[in-house]
């Protein structure tokens, strides 16, 4: 997969190595040539010096091959307008955006933007985010304690009852399930079908665990 990340800060340099040990192409892009210095010795992808916000550095990073792009700089201007620009311009499939400031919140939402909040994110959280395209998430609440993700229910779950996904669930709640484009609360009988996009509340290591779950064959259910 090719990734590129803007911002060389903490998150980024860490990001970057996570997903270039994992087998990734990846470029990272700073203003700051000292800031790559952050970076683990044994990190091989592209540096690229700039500014993230002009089309001529952003070519030079691979942008227009890229399938995954993340905007962690420190700065919610510059993720907001970087994370655009890669998902409208360059409709890059998975772009990520770093928000500090509350009152961004609802531009990023506008945007339809995928959002990370606050600082407590992890990098091989947001790493498994980025690679992960199964689970989408949406908004993280108060310090990132509870997420609120969409999640594309796999085929080998057709046929199953809402209450089968929910048995011993305790740190994720179903809030609503959205079907050929309509939106429902679900009772505890509603038969899920393949591709339902399924929207939950949950505390990460809830997310965990319906993760596990969904994975499980058919004949484990």
């Amino acid at each position: 997969m090719k990734v590129i990340i803007v911002g060389c800060g903490r998150l980024g340099s860490e990001l970057a190595f996570l997903l270039f040990k994992h087998g990734n192409d990846v470029a990272i892009i700073d203003r700051d040539p000292e800031a790559f210095n952050l970076l683990n010795a044994e990190f091989r992808g592209h540096l690229v010096e700039g500014d993230a916000l002009s089309h001529d550095v952003l070519k030079r990073s691979g942008v227009e091959n890229a399938d995954a792009f993340a905007a962690v700089t420190s700065t919610d201007s510059v993720n907001l307008v970087a994370a655009r620009v890669a998902s409208e311009i360059f409709h890059i499939r998975t772009v990520v955006a770093r928000n500090f400031e509350p009152n961004f919140s609802e531009l990023y939402s506008i945007f339809n933007l995928e959002v990370i909040s606050g600082t407590s994110w992890s990098a091989s959280r947001l790493e498994e985010m980025i690679l992960n395209e199964q689970f989408k998430l949406f908004y993280s609440f108060g310090s990132g304690e509870v997420d609120y993700y969409q999640v594309i229910l796999p085929a080998h779950w057709e046929g199953k009852r809402v209450s089968d996904l929910n048995q011993k669930q305790k740190e994720s709640v179903l809030s609503s399930i959205t079907r050929k484009g309509r939106s429902f609360i679900p009772d505890q009988d509603e038969v899920l079908q393949a591709g339902d996009h399924l929207h939950f509340s949950a505390t990460h290591e809830g997310i965990e665990a319906l993760r596990l779950k969904l994975a499980l064959d058919h004949q484990e259910l």
